[in-house]
C-alpha cells in the first residue's frame, strides 16, 4: 500500500494527542515527586510504558490503514507521534517551570548539574559553557519538545522493526468459514 501523508500526518496527530494526554497524566507525578520518591517512582514506571503505548498505537494505525506498513513509514509514524504528543506535553511543562514548580527549581537543578558534571572531571569549558546557560521556563519547554523527538527517532526504531515485521492476520467472521449456510 502506498503511503498518504495526509492520512499520517492527521492519524499522528489524533493518535499523538492521546498520547499527550497520558504524557500529561505522567508528568503530574513528575511534578509531586520533587517532594515524595514514591510519585517520582509512579512517574518512572508509566515513563516505561510509553513505548509500549507508542507500539500498541502504530500497530492500530497499521491495521487502520490496511493492514500492512513499511518499515520507514512506521518509523515516520513514531517520530511524529512522539512531536505531536511533545507538543501537548510542553503546554504542561511551561506551566509548571513558570508557576508550580519552587522559584530556584531551575537555577538549583543547574547546580546540580554542574558539580555531578565536575565531579565526573569533565572538561572545565564544558562545565562554563553550562553554567552561562540562560535557562527559562519557555526554553525548557522547547527543551523538552526537542527531548521528546529525540527519543521518537530513537524509540521509533525498534517499534518500526516490529510492526513492519509482523505478519498479516485475517480474521475470518464465522459465517464465512460456515460451508452449510
Amino acid at each position: 500500500m502506498s503511503e498518504n501523508k495526509s492520512i499520517l500526518v492527521r492519524c499522528t496527530m489524533s493518535y499523538g494527542l492521546s498520547m499527550g494526554i497520558f504524557w500529561c497524566f505522567k508528568y503530574i507525578f513528575y511534578m509531586f515527586g520533587v517532594f515524595s520518591g514514591f510519585m517520582h517512582f509512579v512517574y518512572m514506571a508509566l515513563t516505561l510504558l510509553v513505548p509500549l503505548i507508542a507500539l500498541f498505537q502504530t500497530w492500530q494505525y497499521r491495521k487502520w490503514i490496511g493492514g500492512s506498513i513499511g518499515f520507514f513509514h512506521a518509523w515516520q509514524f513514531g517520530v511524529l507521534l512522539y512531536f505531536f504528543a511533545g507538543l501537548i506535553v510542553s503546554l504542561e511543562h511551561y506551566l509548571f517551570f513558570r508557576h508550580i514548580a519552587p522559584s530556584d527549581f531551575l537555577a538549583e537543578s543547574l547546580k546540580a548539574t554542574m558539580d555531578m558534571l565536575a565531579n565526573a572531571n569533565i572538561d572545565q569549558k564544558i562545565l562554563d559553557s553550562i553554567g552561562n546557560m540562560n535557562i527559562s521556563p519557555i526554553r525548557m519547554a522547547v527543551q523538552g519538545i526537542l527531548n521528546n523527538v529525540f527519543y521518537g527517532v530513537i524509540f521509533s526504531l525498534p517499534v518500526a522493526w516490529i510492526i513492519s515485521r509482523l505478519k498479516e492476520t485475517v480474521v475470518l467472521p464465522p459465517e464465512a468459514t460456515d460451508k452449510n449456510s
